[in-house]
């Protein structure tokens, strides 16, 4: 997703997750060499990187609508672990959103999430990314 918008990637440790050759492989992530990666050791390491930017915070236990934000270019997007989400103080640090979905689930897992929120804010930022481009333009 992140290299589909041109979106850079911040990953905090520990991750629940390896991201090594062997890994990225075995997910089938033949692209992940061209993705935008920051690693940071830990979340004391990213927050000091994120002073003084907009930063999202989405969390299942927010009552505003994802929808309702106003995205702008160098906004950063913060998502919990797949597990547990954001801890709860964190999403208290910054305004925080959900992704509201009717039926007898908790949550949405982490790609999903991630992959909804940020379309719709890069359609947001750059809106002739979801410009019609006209007939013909399909290849039909």
């Amino acid at each position: 997703m992140c290299l589909g918008l041109r979106a850079r990637l911040h990953l905090v440790h520990p991750l629940g997750f390896q991201t090594d050759d062997k890994a990225v492989r075995r997910a089938g992530l033949d692209y992940w060499k061209h993705v935008d990666v920051v690693e940071h050791h830990d979340a004391d390491a990213f927050f000091a990187w994120a002073e003084g930017r907009r930063v999202h915070a989405f969390s299942a236990r927010s009552a505003r609508p994802y929808t309702a934000a106003r995205y702008e270019p160098g906004d950063v997007l913060l998502f919990g672990r797949e597990s547990v989400g954001l801890p709860e103080d964190v999403a208290a640090r910054f305004p925080a959103w959900r992704i509201p979905f009717d039926g007898p689930i908790r949550s949405l897992n982490l790609a999903n999430a991630v992959a909804v929120v940020a379309c719709h804010a890069a359609g947001q930022v750059d809106p002739a990314l979801y410009a019609d481009p006209g007939p013909g333009a399909d290849g039909g």
